[in-house]
């Protein structure tokens, strides 16, 4: 037999291992839920039971047999925020929702969503209000921040004109809003500082990615490129707030093909008939009626390189 001081040193050795504390395994890490998960998801908190989209949609059941008005939830386009909302060192996404009952109010609603290991999984939904109006969005540190244009006092529902920043969180309830300070009234002058580039023709008519159609407002007048040719006309705020009065347009006079020249008489003559203006999940929409034909324009914004303007 061995001896027992020549195996002493190894049975303390495998005595201390075994009894020395474990360390904990690092966290998995994960990003935020992808576009395309977002538009499948489930969300609670609009209405009594959850929802779940379907291509960015739902729709519910009509309020009466044969009746064509129903509820229904849109994931706002084009809208994704991503940061670390609850301090565990994955990203969560946060998304927009346009919730209609059918009647002419839209109600808007933020959400956070997290992913789990069957996929995203939403984290909390806080309403922010009817028509409430996003000009801009981000996610500071674990903190939701919305520049929206909201009802006022003295505002119909319809023709919001408040100026606001307002603060959520996400905590063990949910998201809860923080904060909310009123900084102004909207004016035209809030359309000023980028330049803005035209993404869409009509509310779901994606606008062609070339050639560039642009927009800038400043010292009381509109331009930019038609696409071929620049343009400019001078503008006024109307009597409601968002209502826009416009003289008439003058372009240079370049020849481009035809498409071309097609595309930019389209855009021209409705931004000729441009009655409104209002942001939407941070982009410009102008509202036009040309006749008996109505639409509008919506544009993105992008930072003009030398004039830190946002």
């Amino acid at each position: 037999m061995k001896d027992i001081r020549v195996l002493l040193p190894t049975l303390i050795a495998a005595l201390a291992l075994h009894c020395a504390p474990q360390s904990e395994p690092a966290p998995q890490l994960t990003t935020a839920p992808a576009a395309d998960e977002l538009a499948r998801a489930t969300f609670a908190g609009i209405y009594d039971d959850p929802v779940t989209l379907e291509d960015g949609r739902w729709e519910g059941e009509p309020y009466a047999p044969d009746a064509a008005s129903r509820p229904s939830v849109q994931l706002v386009r084009d809208f994704r925020l991503t940061g670390d909302l609850d301090g565990d060192g994955s990203e969560e996404a946060v998304v927009l929702l346009a919730m209609s009952s059918g009647g002419s109010g839209t109600y808007n609603y933020l959400a956070a969503v997290g992913r789990n290991g069957d996929g995203p999984v939403n984290l909390g939904t806080a309403g922010i209000g009817d028509r409430v109006q996003v000009r801009s969005a981000r996610v500071a540190e674990d903190r939701i921040e919305l520049d929206v244009v909201q009802q006022g006092p003295d505002d119909a529902a319809c023709c919001p004109s408040q100026k606001a920043t307002r603060v959520w969180q996400l905590g063990e309830d949910g998201l809860a809003e923080v904060s909310s300070e009123v900084t102004g009234t909207l004016s035209i002058e809030d359309i000023g500082g980028p330049e803005w580039v035209l993404t869409h023709l009509g509310w779901d008519e994606p606008a062609p990615v070339e050639p560039e159609v642009t927009l800038v407002f400043e010292d009381g007048r509109i331009s930019g490129s038609g696409g071929c040719n620049r343009y400019f006309t001078a503008v006024e705020a109307g009597e409601t707030p968002g209502d826009l009065t416009l003289g008439p347009i003058g372009s240079t006079m370049m020849a481009c093909p035809d498409e071309i020249m097609a595309l930019e008489r389209r855009y021209l003559k409705a931004v000729e008939s441009t009655l409104k203006f209002s942001f939407l999940a941070g982009k410009l929409a102008l509202t036009f009626r040309d006749g008996d034909s109505s639409g509008a324009l919506i544009f993105a914004p992008r930072e003009r390189s030398g004039d830190g303007a946002g």
